[in-house]
């Protein structure tokens, strides 16, 4: 009786303080202030004249974290053809506030429950001038983030709109030191090298505005203040947004959004009729970069899942043929039915759940093989060993086919689909990537997205999307130098960010940064054995290739990690790290724990405090750099040790080292 009386008293002072935001909101007319439910981040929407070339009533937003500002008045409108920006010359008409806190499921992800808890404020403003269009803001305080999108009502003075850009400012308290990645231009495959630069850095072009793009997500440092992450979610109708620095002089502190044109009309980037609704825009924010790690915002502000039975959906490891050469048992290259068998036997011996034929068994008709390998015989050779086979498409054929495709797969027993060369991430690009996941999903396919842009949420609304590759991977050890270390411990600060990455690890030819020697078939990689086994735990992964050919496994007692570690988490922690330095992330499946730690090419030591461990014994076994890992990186040195929460790890790590853990429960 007295649980509930509190109960009810505590649901009645709850909405009493919202009633008060509310009514404040309402009485000041012009402003909109929103907080997070631990207070601790704010933004607040006003209009007002920021500077002589902007309109008296320009709308504009602060966001501040812990009392202090991270983000100064910073624009918001929308750059429609043949009026004013809306946004431009607006007042604020109403607001309200309301608040929401549930737990979800994710089929796949970081966690596998997330707590979706927000206080939300939905703005209403209206134009000064004629035609008097609305324009409605929603946004969201999280304790990790903030949110907002635009939201243009259906209304007789826009029923239909050409959207050239989004005015959306993100200017900075101060110069932000900023971990970007400079795309080419929009039809990229989000496959470059993050940068340390401040955000004034961008602005200097020799007196010329930038054009320099910067792609999602955009790491960056405020001193004093917070880290923080600008992100996207939500984009189905939509575009994906770029960042850029738009003052050209060396004082320029602010990113300004910029999205990506459609390539069917010159100029314009989102059309259509009736409502306008921009993806949500995402401000993550915490104390240290491993708080944004662990953030689900990107999840939180995507549609639920759209598919009702998701009981074939698994996460697993896959064989796979193509980073090795299709390297055979006699170590020469064949793609071949009876080649293919082969790495099924060793996913099968492995107890992986899957493999990974790559292309070359179809040509640019991906309803018809090309008598290279058979597809059916080998699912059904497969499935005999209890493993299931994922299959190569180009995304252009797949844009033409999938409907036809897709059955026939599914008749085939075809498990997933791995579609590569999507390049694009206009309108119609991120349409092809909701109505491909729809399509998979009717026919009971998983996907892995290559060539293709950043996560966006998609995986929660279809969570047959399984992975996304965005990322520089290791298949550039088949080229060169620029996969390493230094951008090993680069990528989870900044691209795992917003999703899951198809980084592809798994490389056994472990060689120091004056061994290596880039080569196509049987490529080597820099960084020690411990330090990839690691990867698997550091990356997010829920298809997670185990790249190299079978024979570079065998007799190997560290291949033993690979085979135990799972590819979908419960709970994520990040220990600690710095981007571009190292990291130590431990995650957790049922009543186990994994962790991973690794360094660039400076050696270290670091203090691992298990207190996230429950109370009890538990056996921890250890794989880290041996002795003489500094010249001999395949030397791993195993060890056991009973641990409990109180315990506090020494990892020591040579230059490009890691350590890997897996820690049970002691019986």
């Amino acid at each position: 009786m007295l649980k509930t009386m509190l109960t009810i008293a505590g649901q009645t002072i709850a909405c009493f303080l919202l009633l008060l935001l509310s009514t404040a909101a309402r009485s000041q007319g012009v402003t909109g202030r929103l907080l997070s439910p631990d207070n601790k981040i704010e933004i607040n929407f006003q209009t007002g004249q920021l500077d002589k070339k902007l309109s008296s009533s320009q709308l504009f937003y602060t966001v501040s974290f812990k009392g202090k500002q991270l983000f100064k008045p910073s624009i918001l409108s929308l750059d429609i053809k043949g009026a004013q920006p809306l946004g431009s010359d607006v007042r604020i008409t109403n607001s309200k506030i309301s608040a929401a806190d549930e737990t979800y499921q994710l089929v796949v992800g970081k966690a596998s429950k997330v707590r979706n808890q927000y206080n939300a404020l939905q703005l209403e403003l209206q134009e000064n001038t004629a035609p008097g269009r609305k324009l409605v803001i929603e946004a969201r305080a999280y304790n990790d983030a903030v949110a907002f999108r635009y939201i243009v009502p259906q209304q007789e003075a826009q029923a239909a709109y050409q959207l050239i850009n989004e005015n959306t400012e993100f200017h900075f308290s101060k110069d932000a030191t900023t971990y970007a990645q400079v795309l080419p231009h929009y039809q990229s495959m989000y496959e470059s090298e993050y940068l340390r630069l401040p955000v004034s850095a961008f602005s200097n072009q020799g007196g010329v505005k930038s054009s320099v793009l910067i792609g999602l997500p955009m790491l960056a440092e405020v001193p004093g203040v917070a880290w923080t992450a600008i992100a996207e979610s939500d984009l189905q109708g939509y575009s994906s947004m770029y960042l850029t620095n738009p003052s050209g002089g060396w004082s320029g502190h602010t990113m300004l959004s910029r999205l990506s044109p459609r390539l069917d009309s010159s100029g314009i980037a989102v059309k259509g009729t009736g409502s306008i609704h921009s993806a949500w825009r995402i401000i993550m924010i915490g104390d240290e970069p491993g708080r944004i790690i662990e953030s689900n915002a990107v999840m939180n502000l995507s549609s639920p899942s759209a598919i009702d039975n998701t009981g074939w959906i698994k996460s697993g490891k896959a064989a796979w043929d193509w980073w090795s050469g299709s390297l055979g048992a006699d170590g020469k290259p064949a793609f071949t039915t009876a080649n293919m068998k082969y790495y099924v036997d060793f996913a099968a011996r492995s107890g992986l759940a899957y493999m990974l034929v790559d292309a070359g068994w179809s040509d640019r008709d991906i309803t018809k093989m090309n008598g290279k390998v058979d597809i059916p015989e080998l699912v059904k050779y497969a499935a005999a060993k209890n493993v299931k086979v994922w299959i190569w498409l180009y995304a252009p054929s797949v844009a033409k086919q999938a409907e036809e495709a897709f059955a026939l797969y599914e008749k085939w027993g075809v498990a997933g689909v791995k579609i590569d060369f999507v390049e694009r991430d206009d309108q119609e690009g991120i349409e092809f990537y909701y109505t491909t996941a729809k399509k998979a999903a009717e026919h009971h396919l998983m996907i892995d997205f290559h060539g293709c842009t950043k996560p966006f949420g998609l995986e929660r609304t279809y969570p047959n999307v399984m992975n996304y590759e965005a990322v520089l991977g290791m298949e550039q050890s088949k080229g060169g130098t620029r996969d390493n270390p230094d951008n090993h411990v680069m990528l989870p600060f900044t691209r795992m960010l917003t999703g899951p990455m198809d980084f592809t690890p798994g490389g056994f030819d472990n060689v120091t940064k004056e061994q290596f020697v880039a080569r196509s078939d049987s490529p080597m990689v820099m960084g020690t054995r411990a330090h990839h086994l690691a990867l698997y735990v550091v990356y997010q992964a829920p298809f997670e290739m185990v790249s190299d050919y079978p024979a570079a496994y065998t007799n190997q007692p560290d291949f033993e990690f690979i085979k135990k570690v799972p590819a979908s988490w419960d709970e994520i922690k990040v220990l600690q790290g710095v981007p571009g330095e190292y990291i130590s992330i431990a995650r957790r499946k049922g009543n186990d724990w994994y962790i991973g730690s690794i360094t660039n090419w400076n050696a270290r030591t670091l203090s691992i405090p298990l207190s996230f461990l429950a109370s009890g014994n538990y056996t921890a076994k250890i794989y880290s750099d041996a002795a003489d890992a500094i010249t001999n990186p395949k030397h791993t040195s195993i060890t056991r040790l009973s641990v409990n929460n109180k315990t506090l790890l020494q990892a020591k790590l040579v230059p490009g080292g890691g350590y890997a853990v897996r820690i049970t429960k002691t019986k």
